[in-house]
């Protein structure tokens, strides 16, 4: 370092670095599932049974994340990235090339693990090599990252799918992992409390109650619905196992010497109110995410490519507000900005909720566009008031609990509204159908039109057709308010937010105050 705590080369050249690598693994989350139909045909393997591409992914990564700090100080944090990201290459050579999927699912396992601690250990290296008036422009750049990548990621995976091969959404990481490597080794420097410490001992039984608790967790928001939740018993089991496991890993890091997490951290009032608020901001985040391509694909009649195109104007809303935001962070109460930016995704939210079946596709976009531009309000402020009252020995801990955190409430998210979103299917089916009776005219002068217009056309088993198409228009409709109350109450789980703002401390504590002058 150039002076103690001070990076010796410009921070938007580090910024580049570490964002690079950063990218690449979030965009990795959502690049493969446009491609999982394609993965299935190609490895002889049932839709179903290729899904275990994106939970191996995910059971790996949100392993690692809290423990980025451990891994940091027994490896060095800059040798730890750059290790980081040779295995993430190295997975996603041996992804590209897989033969088989037990070899694909082993591959992206090892490319989870590798890719968990790149997002929290960059954080830290921005938090710390931006001075803290600029804090907001640091997540500005950090947020651009994250926010663009998982919009970018089915667009980009499918237009690669349909024209390559599935294989090149994985060998496209090896570029970028070399550029992003040389610009670390060039650019990026250890402070001292970052390096290496030697004969650090190795939390095993920490580690193996955390594999267990986020393992079976991870797995039980994944495969729920499809296992038909509690109906099942090893949801059961895994459920009972993830909660012991949870229990017996939070005292025993609590009592250990040499924590693997140190859970301490969280008695940080704004860090522990982040994480809590960052998590419920993720179930909204990637509930809408999940949502919206259903929508469009099911509804509307959208591929894979062209429902990706009709969300994109998310980023552009994105942008606009990263750029306007990260100046203001420092000027502006960031409670006041996070406050703001829950109204205005709420209000695209509720403008989703008054979504039909005709409308146009400019219906979709303002809504994309709004949303998009909320993201901004919520996630730099957020992060930078977070971490406000961390010292710079602490952010690397922060980090890590404040991404596992947003990344599970990622995985409620998704396992929450696509539960709800098959159950209130099934619930207005179940209403609606009891109004196509007899005793209902409307019921009975449809089905008799139907009728006549298939016996006029002499086709065959007009009645049965009938009652076919009816019963079609059931399914939209049953379908489509499903959607609408989703959409909806995410909205009113956005809004939930705002009270806990109150919770957070404005600024640096008093002693931190007194250091930095």
């Amino acid at each position: 370092m150039a002076q103690e705590g001070r990076p010796g080369y410009s921070p938007w050249l580090i910024a580049i670095s570490v964002m690079l690598a950063t990218f690449m693994e979030v965009l990795d989350t959502s690049v493969a599932s446009v491609a999982l139909p394609h993965i299935a045909g190609s490895l002889s393997a049932t839709v179903d049974e290729s899904t275990w591409v994106l939970t191996g992914y995910l059971i790996s990564n949100a392993i690692v994340l809290p423990s980025t700090d451990w891994l940091s100080s027994f490896f060095g944090r800059k040798r730890y990235q750059i290790i980081s990201i040779g295995a993430f290459a190295a997975a996603s050579a041996l992804c590209g090339a897989a033969t088989s999927l037990p070899l694909l699912v082993l591959a992206r396992v090892i490319q989870g693990a590798a890719g968990g601690g790149l997002q929290p250990v960059s954080q830290a290296i921005l938090l710390e090599s931006f001075p803290r008036e600029k804090h907001g422009q640091a997540m500005a750049v950090f947020g651009l990252g994250i926010i663009l990548a998982p919009l970018i990621g089915p667009t980009l995976g499918g237009w690669i799918t349909d024209s390559y091969s599935w294989r090149w959404v994985f060998y496209i990481n090896i570029p970028i992992s070399i550029a992003a490597v040389l610009m670390i080794q060039a650019f990026v420097e250890d402070p001292p409390y970052a390096r290496r410490t030697k004969d650090l001992p190795i939390d095993y039984i920490g580690l193996a109650f955390l594999a267990l608790w986020l393992g079976t967790l991870q797995t039980i928001l994944d495969k729920g619905q499809e296992a038909d939740w509690f109906g099942s018993h090893w949801i059961s089991w895994f459920t009972a196992v993830s909660i012991l496991s949870m229990v017996a890993f939070v005292v025993h890091e609590l009592r250990t010497a040499h924590p693997l997490v140190d859970l301490r951290v969280l008695r940080n009032r704004n860090l522990a109110v982040g994480c809590f608020m960052i998590g419920l901001i993720g179930i909204v985040i990637y509930g809408t995410v999940t949502l919206l391509p259903l929508f469009l694909q099911d509804l509307l009649g959208y591929t894979a490519y062209d429902s990706g195109l009709a969300l994109s104007p998310r980023g552009v809303g994105a942008l606009i507000s990263l750029i306007i935001v990260g100046p203001l962070v420092g000027k502006i109460d960031s409670r006041v900005l996070i406050a703001g930016g829950i109204v205005v995704r709420a209000l695209s939210l509720f403008m989703l909720g008054a979504l039909n079946l005709q409308m146009g596709i400019w219906n979709i976009i303002w809504p994309n566009i709004i949303n998009g531009f909320a993201n901004g309000f919520l996630f730099v402020p957020l992060t930078t008031l977070t971490v406000a009252t961390l010292s710079n020995e602490e952010m690397g801990r922060g980090t890590g609990l404040y991404n596992l955190t947003r990344n599970l409430g990622a995985s409620f998210g998704i396992s929450i509204v696509t539960t709800l979103l098959v159950r209130g299917q099934q619930l207005h089916q179940d209403l609606m159908a009891g109004h196509l009776t007899n005793a209902n005219p409307a019921f009975a002068q449809l089905r008799q039109k139907l009728i006549g217009i298939f016996a006029s056309h002499a086709i065959g088993l007009p009645l049965q057709r009938a009652y076919a198409m009816i019963y079609g228009t059931l399914r939209q409709q049953d379908s489509l308010w499903a959607y609408v109350h989703d959409f909806r109450l995410l909205a009113i789980l956005s809004l939930f937010c705002i009270p806990f703002l109150l919770l957070f401390r404005k600024g640096a504590t008093r002693r931190e105050r007194i250091a930095l002058h």
